[in-house]
């Protein structure tokens, strides 16, 4: 067993330099590779984060944006509405003018033409009444005239 004890004494003996080299690379890869690799992915893993985190934002953004367009669009389209329907007012309105003023004026002709119609028929009927008057004359005169034309003097026909 002393012989076993030895060679294990030995190899740990002889494997120390090995240990001390494992050692030595352990905290070289330590230094030189793990810490700068571990940097290296959180700055990554930061920046991606922060990527998305700005993506989101913008999209956040980009949403709000169209949103406030999609609500001016809206506003423009009621004014636009609005203006229609105002001109279309002043059109009915404007149309209605002009038929209440075309009314008058055909009222107005209407009475001007019942004013002459009348005065027409008034003269009509002073001519009426003096071609009457005359006719009354002209038929007396004819119906008495040829009686004591013809007659004679003892009235005997």
């Amino acid at each position: 067993m002393d012989q076993t004890l030895r060679q294990v004494g030995e190899l740990l003996l002889g494997s120390i330099p090995t240990i001390l080299f494992m050692l030595a690379l352990w905290g070289s890869y330590a230094v030189l590779v793990h810490k700068p690799l571990t940097q290296v992915l959180s700055d990554r893993r930061s920046k991606t984060e922060g990527a998305i985190e700005r993506a989101r934002a913008d999209i956040a953004a980009a949403e709000a944006r169209t949103a406030e367009y999609e609500q001016r669009l809206r506003e423009a389209r009621i004014a636009l509405f609005r203006s229609q329907e105002e001109r279309r007012q002043k059109a009915v309105e404007r149309r209605a003018a002009m038929l209440e003023e075309a009314r008058r004026r055909a009222q107005d002709e209407i009475e001007k033409a019942r004013a002459a119609i009348e005065q027409e028929k008034v003269a009509a009927q002073e001519r009426l009444q003096a071609d009457t008057s005359n006719l009354a004359a002209e038929i007396v005169r004819v119906v008495l005239e040829p009686g004591m034309a013809s007659s004679p003097a003892g009235g005997a026909r």
